[in-house]
């Protein structure tokens, strides 16, 4: 396992995601998910969807996780986050949605939303971190084995007291 810590690896770079990334973003979202987005959906994010606020972790020169937003509205919608199995747990899913819910703040966006399966408990305690709260249930979201989603929303997006949290989460 590799252990990442901040000080000792300096190296992780978290940047919008470029169309050379697809391959290596696919690869990881076919490793993580059992649904995963078709290559041509990560394109698509890429090059065509103005709405689309694609991200990648990179240590090395290797895409260790990914994440897309959604601008909508006034929103910012998480549509997927993924690390790399070999890298979890130690803090880049948390850099990498710091990093992308300040851009979104930047953008002006005043909450974010995501769904989240109801037996991904690790993903949940991540986002109540983040100040997420439980806003509801998406029964039989899941095509693969028709399991609940839960909806997650972080209502003040804006707030400097969420501004601070991430920018803090986002320099671990």
């Amino acid at each position: 396992m590799n252990e990442l810590s901040e000080p000792d690896h300096p190296h992780l770079n978290i940047r919008r995601m470029e169309l050379g990334d697809v391959l290596q973003v696919h690869a990881l979202d076919v490793a993580s998910f059992s649904l995963p987005w078709p290559e041509r959906s990560f394109r698509y994010e890429v090059q065509e969807n103005p709405n689309s606020r694609p991200w990648v972790a990179e240590l090395d020169g290797q895409i260790v996780g990914m994440m897309v937003i959604w601008i909508i509205v006034d929103e910012a919608h998480v549509g997927t986050i993924a690390v790399a199995k070999e890298y979890r747990h130690q803090g880049i899913g948390r850099r990498l949605l710091a990093h992308g819910l300040l851009a979104a703040r930047h953008e002006g966006m005043i909450a974010s939303l995501l769904e989240v399966r109801r037996s991904n408990l690790a993903a949940q305690q991540l986002y109540e971190q983040f100040g997420f709260t439980i806003a509801g249930i998406r029964p039989r979201y899941y095509r693969d084995n028709n399991e609940d989603a839960v909806l997650m929303n972080l209502a003040d997006l804006q707030a400097e007291t969420t501004r601070l949290w991430l920018e803090a989460a986002e320099e671990e």
